[in-house]
């Protein structure tokens, strides 16, 4: 089952977001807000979620998808990050900087990860919509990931796609400056609906791929099987969720596994396509910051 949030075609941009969930054969989304759902995050929270959400089939009224615009499945949560999860993320890490190279390898193989806050609900662009690169950055790239949706206990309930867009020759510059390689306007996507009612075994057995378009040419494409998430789901959340409390539910982004060669930089323009079997197809196109 597919969550979403979502505004009719006819609605201005001002409008209250509606909350959706796609049919199976995900030509059309049932308004799940007319039957009094109007915070994903809360619905989100339900113990029952499947059994209720399996009660709105063929009893919400339906919209063809061509006749909605998506928005990011987020209303109220925070986002975060947690980063070199996979050995190849740690190996791309350790080569953007030789003064960073051992903090990768030492949290890699740390029982303790690596997570950072990566940005507000409100800020996060959905399907469709802008990724950003720094104006002040020359080596820019998308990082295609997996995204975990919790809810307000910390339990994984759900997951969507996400790109987490980074300014490599920042971070790699000094660690300090992990913030504003990763955490500015524009530098996190997610969408374009959320899964639910699936457990980690299988969530294992998809597969994370990128497309990188310049005016119509494939600069890179890549992917790599969930399966090489060094660590657990479950694992992930409860080291976000220590000393800390998600009051509406927290979006917890995997790491990456795909990354462009060294030489490849981003430029205003480009249309990332990442795609995860099992949640969909998010596109964003590439604007400056």
């Amino acid at each position: 089952m597919k969550l979403c949030r979502f505004l009719p075609s006819e609605s201005a941009s001002s409008s209250p977001a509606r909350v959706g969930l796609l049919t199976p054969d995900g030509a059309s989304v049932l308004d799940l807000t007319a039957a009094g759902w109007t915070d994903l995050s809360a619905l989100l929270d339900r113990d029952d979620l499947v059994a209720l959400l399996a009660g709105f089939q063929g009893t919400a009224s339906a919209r063809l998808l061509s006749d909605v615009r998506l928005l990011p499945p987020v209303d109220r949560q925070e986002v975060w990050a947690a980063g070199v999860t996979y050995l190849r993320s740690k190996s791309a890490r350790m080569e953007e900087s030789d003064f960073s190279a051992t903090a990768y390898d030492r949290v890699y193989e740390a029982p303790r990860p690596e997570i950072f806050f990566k940005s507000l609900a409100e800020k996060v662009s959905g399907p469709g919509g802008p990724a950003g690169i720094r104006a002040d950055a020359k080596w820019n790239v998308p990082e295609p990931e997996l995204a975990l949706v919790l809810n307000s206990r910390g339990q994984v309930v759900g997951y969507t796609i996400a790109n987490d867009m980074s300014s490599r020759d920042i971070e790699g510059e000094n660690l300090l400056y992990l913030p504003q390689a990763k955490m500015y306007r524009h530098s996190c996507a997610l969408g374009p609906c959320i899964t639910v009612g699936v457990t980690e075994t299988e969530v294992r057995t998809w597969t994370i791929s990128i497309r990188i378009e310049r005016q119509g040419a494939v600069m890179f494409q890549g992917e790599t099987p969930v399966s090489k998430i060094k660590r657990g789901f479950e694992e992930l959340a409860g080291w976000l969720n220590r000393s800390q409390e998600f009051p509406h539910g927290a979006v917890l982004l995997t790491g990456t596994g795909v990354v462009p060669p060294n030489e490849f930089t981003l430029a205003v323009g480009d249309v990332v396509r990442i795609q995860i079997s099992g949640v969909g197809e998010l596109v964003n196109t590439v604007v400056e910051v």
